[in-house]
């Protein structure tokens, strides 16, 4: 049977997992309950925009959901930059996923903006993620574990023009009427039910209720996202090109087309040397030290 087939009831799921998790759910069940309102304001058609991956979070968001009941169409963004075998489970195992195809791949929009991405300047989130589910109430599977940064957010996030407020449910529902005046247009509310869940607790929901996952986590992957992402680690970029060669293969022509064309900030070195800086996640100095004088300097002093 294909996840997507599964029916999973909330009385049932609720007695299968531990107390800790069942806790949770139950928060994250009624938090979507309690959202769905304003969320069939926004878009009476669908209800929810559901932010889907294919990893083992947005997995746990898309059970979740329709096991409150509650209306929802997902949808995943791509990239072009996205593991194939992520895109091939999604497919097969959530063929109701709408996959979104980028206008222009990572590698054009590059082009046209004359760089790469990079951690201190990440524009492939906001070209590519970011703006979906505007004017509507956007589900996403983040986790406050994951990181100290999401640490900081909140279950219910208000994006503004451009600006984000966290808040609590309570804190949302006193102003509701005012968000949907203010969402109708260009931003968005965004939701987080598994927000309080922690790794542990998305492996027990999955594997409980005998949801299969995407084959990578089984082969040493523990996260799903684009190939050579600028927030990945050095040793994970060098693995996913190992394995997905193509990527990199495109890289280099798009900083070839930027040398050609004037705008490489480092012109004297090659397509593939500024490659190797750009995943390397240093300073050019730094990178140039390690990469050709075999030494270290402390550039702080």
């Amino acid at each position: 049977m294909i996840a997507y087939n599964m029916q999973l009831y909330y009385d049932t799921v609720m007695q299968k997992v531990s107390r800790p998790l069942a806790r949770k759910l139950e928060h994250s069940v009624e938090l979507l309950r309690k959202s769905e309102k304003m969320a069939l304001r926004l878009d009476p058609e669908n209800g929810f925009y559901l932010a889907f991956s294919g990893g083992k979070d947005s997995q746990c968001l898309y059970h979740v959901a329709r096991m409150a009941g509650v209306r929802f169409k997902a949808h995943m963004n791509l990239t072009s930059v996205d593991p194939p075998e992520v895109i091939r489970f999604v497919k097969t195992q959530y063929p109701d996923v709408e996959l979104v195809k980028p206008k222009m791949s990572i590698y054009e929009m590059a082009k046209k903006k004359h760089l790469l991405p990079t951690r201190t300047f990440r524009w492939c989130c906001a070209e590519f993620k970011e703006m979906s589910g505007v004017g509507k109430v956007t589900l996403i599977g983040i986790r406050k574990a994951e990181s100290a940064r999401r640490a900081k957010r909140e279950e219910i996030s208000i994006e503004i023009k451009g600006k984000r407020n966290n808040e609590t449910f309570d804190q949302w529902s006193e102003h509701e009427e005012k968000m949907v005046a203010c969402v109708r247009g260009k931003d968005k509310i965004i939701v987080s039910p598994i927000i309080y869940w922690n790794e542990r607790d998305v492996w027990e929901f999955l594997n409980v209720n005998g949801i299969p996952h995407c084959e990578i986590y089984d082969q040493g992957y523990t996260r799903i996202g684009c190939i050579c992402c600028p927030m990945s680690q050095f040793r994970q970029k060098i693995k996913e090109i190992e394995r997905w060669p193509h990527v990199k293969r495109n890289w280099i022509k798009a900083i070839q087309y930027l040398k050609d064309n004037g705008y490489n900030s480092h012109p004297e070195e090659s397509a593939e040397t500024n490659f190797r800086w750009w995943i390397s996640g240093k300073s050019y100095k730094e990178f140039y030290a390690d990469e050709f004088l075999q030494r270290k300097f402390d550039f702080k002093n």
